[in-house]
């Protein structure tokens, strides 16, 4: 039994590595740059599929920490677009998808790919505190965030009033982050594999290369 979860999280993290480093090809070769803007929101599919089956089965946790965190995200984004309250004045384009009430079905499987991953990191870490852990991860994210923005703007995952990205949008990542791990640290999930953390690391390389494109 620990053979086979051995070989499911080296198959996950293989896929993962390999499918962000075709995904950058794709970005940088220009002629076929659209497709690979077009696959985006089955490329997040993907990465949902194999985080599921890194974990080895659906459990019942699992299933209820995935709808949890797809319908936190997807309610903070309804807000955000239509309030402004969350994250400043932004509305977002086409290439996540199809959306419902201009919020992206794909966006909530997005939230869960992150939360996950940062906890999955923070388990690793030798930080015994759960609020030490939750704020560290929360701050790994809105780091992420960072480098996400630029890209997102030149490849239509959103866009801000003025082409300006507002402070309080990081603020907003950071505290909405912070209660997603919250609710991590609260599902007690068992020791994860490296699935998770490689995920998080390949999305950090993904943006740092994609800001040059």
């Amino acid at each position: 039994m620990e053979r086979k979860k051995s070989l499911t999280g080296k198959a996950a993290v293989t896929a993962i590595i390999l499918f962000h480093a075709v995904g950058l090809i794709g970005f940088f070769i220009p002629i076929i740059n659209p497709l690979f803007i077009k696959l985006v929101p089955y490329h997040l599919l993907l990465m949902l599929i194999v985080i599921l089956y890194s974990y080895n089965r659906l459990s019942v946790r699992l299933a209820g920490f995935l709808a949890l965190i797809w319908l936190t995200g997807f309610c903070c984004e309804y807000i955000g677009v239509h309030k402004g309250w969350l994250f400043g004045s932004y509305i977002y384009g086409d290439t996540l998808g199809p959306k419902i009430a201009g919020v992206p079905l794909i966006i909530g499987v997005n939230w869960f790919l992150l939360v996950f991953s940062a906890g999955a990191v923070m388990q690793r870490t030798k930080i015994r505190k759960p609020a030490l852990r939750i704020i560290a991860g929360a701050a790994v994210l809105t780091l992420l965030d960072v480098l996400i923005e630029p890209t997102a703007v030149k490849l239509d995952y959103w866009h801000w009033d003025n082409s300006v990205v507002p402070f309080k949008n990081y603020l907003c990542w950071f505290l909405i982050s912070a209660i997603m791990l919250w609710f991590f640290e609260r599902f007690r999930f068992r020791r994860l594999n490296y699935a998770g953390p490689v995920l998080l690391l390949a999305q950090f390389v993904f943006f740092l290369a994609l800001y040059w494109l």
